[in-house]
């Protein structure tokens, strides 16, 4: 079995202390899966999970103490992405803010390459 290389995709402290706060409320680890997947406005979209199981063919991209996954097709399509979360008036979220998206739709999860 090959490693799966994680394309230099970074968490951010925001979305580790968001996760890490999500397994302390949970009582148990918890961790983000993060999947590009096609459709949405844009041609690609995201879909994020909570997980307590990784899958063989997922990258884990660790920051002080807080895992997410992202599976090895997934991986290439997010090349130097920055997974963040954002407190903002209209609510939170996770939020991937990823350099290769040359297009974007209202709702943030669906990106064009």
């Amino acid at each position: 079995i090959l490693p799966v290389i994680s394309h230099d995709i970074t968490l951010n402290r925001s979305a580790a202390r968001h996760i890490n706060r999500t397994s302390t409320d949970a009582g148990h680890t918890v961790m983000l899966r993060v999947r590009v997947e096609g459709g949405g406005c844009s041609g690609f979209q995201y879909v994020l999970d909570l997980t307590d199981t990784a899958e063989a063919d997922e990258a884990r991209i660790e920051l002080d103490g807080a895992t997410a996954l992202v599976d090895d097709i997934s991986a290439p399509l997010m090349a130097g992405s920055m997974i963040d979360y954002v407190e903002e008036l209209v609510g939170s979220q996770f939020k991937i803010v990823n350099p290769l998206a040359v297009a974007s739709c209202g709702c943030g999860t669906s990106f064009a390459l």
